[in-house]
């Protein structure tokens, strides 16, 4: 049923998403909105013969907010398809006679009025989208609300209902998904908050959402029967389609990246003892009637809100690292990522707090669409004095911020359960640079390192490695440690161009990690002018943060310095070869995986493969002097039979050993 859509290629849509948002003002700013008292002049909707999304606005007068919120459609740039139905609920003012003159609008007429869940069902079932937008008359939507909501369903397989923050027109928060209580009352969460509040900028399962801005299946709609008429007029039909939608096994998200701007109660009014508005007290007594059983493991009236929100949770996971993991950045940023999607897909409520502090709004939405809320508006010992009796788990990344934070843990989260990821041993790598170099230095910060990280480790109840080769060294050195193995976590892509397409070879990492820089200058002084005297056009393609003084260093034939690039394929789909000539190291090279899940060939040195249980000759080529190196070159550019074997193996070892069934089966271990 969910794969009746093709939505493929929405998965990167919401990093177009957020350029929308970098000039976005303050919430209490306010928002742009459009005027209400414009004369009206003809205009056009965005046209669709087969559109993906139909958009469904009830209506029953109130003319001038209608034009608005069509004007407001009308301005979107959405990389969807959509049409816009209006269906007019025997308007009593000249609503039928306007909205005919906006083109490409898909105009309904009741014959008498019907209330809003009759004109809602009739609107869906003249729609010709596979998705249906539920869309009050009295909103106005805001840059890549719609694209949000379908990259929702998009990286969500359990999505059966997404829906929109709203906002009111002074820029408060109306709503960020909806509580549901045993006694069917609701709540709307976040009501008059901060819209920009940590809190409410991570995408989260929800009860419900309200009708003002939802997105559903046609399917998933027509198979529950539509919005059920018991509750006519209007009121509680959201509710419990979203329970209706639930009971198929399916999830109800609020999405913190689509804003729309609701004028509420417009339509209905806003007092609950007259008009329409009076259905909301009755219909309540009908929804607890229905779903009693359901409602029985929903949180007690009473509860606090806070609590409530994260109800349905496992229970409350924080994670601490030194700066907010960006994935086109480093390796173990990709892989933070990675455990951060897994521990939202395994029903924990994740909260993610940056030792520097430093969280831009880009920063929380991308976080926030791994279901990850961003602290950091306070330090994070007054975060712990308050909220440390609620948490499940802690999970402290490297030992320069573990050392930090591991006492207050203790002291206000004593039931937590405290993991060390220690993303890579320290000590080990410093200590390697520190031989390399002969430098006594560099020796005593490897030792320095060597004891906090030891000590780190008899201290936390379970600490995480991303190589079997420092699982089998910590055993050594601390046999009573519980250390269990979390390595790098990869989809495998695939490889996409046979080995007689190619050309060139490639190197993946930023100057700012030390191996990675040593590295690179060995690559630029020795192995390439050594490549480039075997094969005279050859390049390497280095792609990672550089600063200026070092591009400036490294400038010479043959070596392309692109920087920081916001996608590796063109260059895993089009090289030869990657290259990992790493002279010390620890952990497991994100590099090499990387290139392995798209079936490129690595060539890399003994420190490299270390610990990844690769064979030389198998599935990568071991390389360990500039030689070495040229030699691999050339018997990879003339034995197609080698390269695509190297393609295969490599493939196959990402699959098995850096699996994202792997690492979710260790977190399940650590946390379950």
């Amino acid at each position: 049923m969910r794969g009746s859509i093709a939505l493929r290629g929405w998965g990167g849509t919401l990093a177009r998403v957020r350029q929308h948002f970098s000039h976005e003002p303050a919430a209490d700013e306010g928002l742009a909105l459009l005027p209400l008292d414009v004369p009206f002049e003809p205009f056009a909707l965005p046209g669709a013969d087969a559109p993906l999304v139909s958009i469904v606005i009830p209506v029953h007068g109130k003319l001038a907010y209608t034009l608005a919120c069509l004007r407001s459609l009308a301005l979107q740039d959405a990389h969807a398809a959509f049409e816009v139905i209006v269906v007019d609920d025997a308007s009593p003012d000249d609503t039928a006679q306007v909205l005919s003159r906006v083109a490409n609008l898909r105009l309904l007429r009741n014959p008498h009025n019907l209330g809003f869940i009759d004109s809602c069902n009739a609107g869906a079932a003249a729609a010709k989208g596979g998705f249906l937008l539920f869309l009050n008359n009295d909103t106005q939507v805001t840059p890549g609300w719609l694209d949000a909501l379908l990259a929702c369903f998009a990286e969500r397989a359990d999505c059966g209902i997404a829906g929109a923050r709203l906002v009111y027109p002074d820029g408060r928060l109306q709503e960020a998904g909806g509580l549901v209580f045993a006694d069917g009352s609701c709540w709307n969460t976040g009501r008059f908050e901060d819209r920009d509040a940590p809190a409410f900028q991570y995408r989260r399962r929800t009860d419900y959402v309200t009708g003002a801005a939802l997105l559903v299946r046609r399917a998933v709609f027509d198979r529950v029967g539509g919005f059920d008429t018991r509750y006519r007029p209007a009121y509680y039909e959201d509710t419990d389609l979203a329970f209706a939608v639930r009971q198929l096994g399916l999830a109800v998200y609020y999405e913190p990246a689509s804003t729309v701007v609701h004028c509420e109660g417009i339509t209905s009014g806003t007092d609950p003892g007259s008009g329409t508005k009076r259905h909301q007290v009755i219909n309540q007594a009908a929804f607890a009637a229905k779903w009693a059983e359901q409602l029985a493991l929903q949180p007690p009236p009473g509860t606090p809100l806070e609590q409530a929100v994260r109800w349905q949770a496992r229970g409350r996971v924080l994670v601490v690292d030194g700066t907010v993991p960006d994935p086109t950045r480093d390796s173990g940023s990709l892989r933070l990522c990675g455990i951060l999607r897994l521990l939202d897909q395994q029903g924990w409520s994740t909260c993610f707090f940056p030792d520097d502090r430093r969280a831009s709004r880009r920063d929380r939405l991308a976080l926030g669409e791994l279901g990850c809320e961003v602290l950091g508006q306070e330090e994070l010992a007054k975060w712990l004095r308050r909220h440390g009796r609620q948490l499940h788990a802690v999970i402290l990344c490297r030992h320069t911020v573990a050392g930090q934070y591991a006492g207050l843990v203790r002291r206000y989260a004593p039931q937590a359960r405290l993991v060390f990821d220690t993303v890579d041993l320290h000590f080990l790598r410093e200590g390697r640079a520190a031989d390399l170099a002969g430098h006594p230095g560099l020796a005593r910060q490897a030792a320095a390192s060597r004891r906090s990280e030891l000590r780190l480790i008899e201290r936390c109840d379970a600490t995480l490695v991303v190589s079997a080769h420092e699982q089998a060294l910590l055993s050594e050195l601390l046999p009573g440690a519980r250390v269990e193995l979390l390595s790098n976590i990869h989809k495998v892509h695939g490889c996409r161009q046979p080995q007689e397409a190619r050309r060139d070879l490639v190197f993946i990492g930023g100057w700012g990690h030390p191996p990675n820089a040593d590295a690179i200058r060995w690559i630029a002084g020795e192995i390439l002018p050594r490549l480039r005297d075997a094969l005279p056009d050859l390049r390497v393609h280095v792609l990672g943060d550089l600063p200026d003084e070092a591009r400036a260093e490294l400038a010479r034939p043959g070596l392309e310095l692109h920087g920081r690039v916001p996608a590796l394929e063109p260059w895993l789909d089009g090289c030869l070869a990657s290259l990992a000539p790493l002279r010390f190291g620890a952990g497991v090279k994100g590099k090499i995986n990387m290139a392995m899940s798209y079936g490129l060939p690595v060539i890399a040195s003994t420190i490299a493969v270390e610990g990844m249980q690769l064979t030389d000759g198998v599935d990568v080529l071991v390389a360990d002097d500039a030689a070495a190196y040229v030699e691999a070159t050339l018997r990879l550019s003339r034995d197609a039979r080698l390269w695509r074997q190297l393609s295969e193996c490599g493939l196959e070892n990402v699959r098995r050993h850096f699996s994202v069934e792997a690492a979710a089966a260790t977190l399940e271990r650590v946390l379950g």
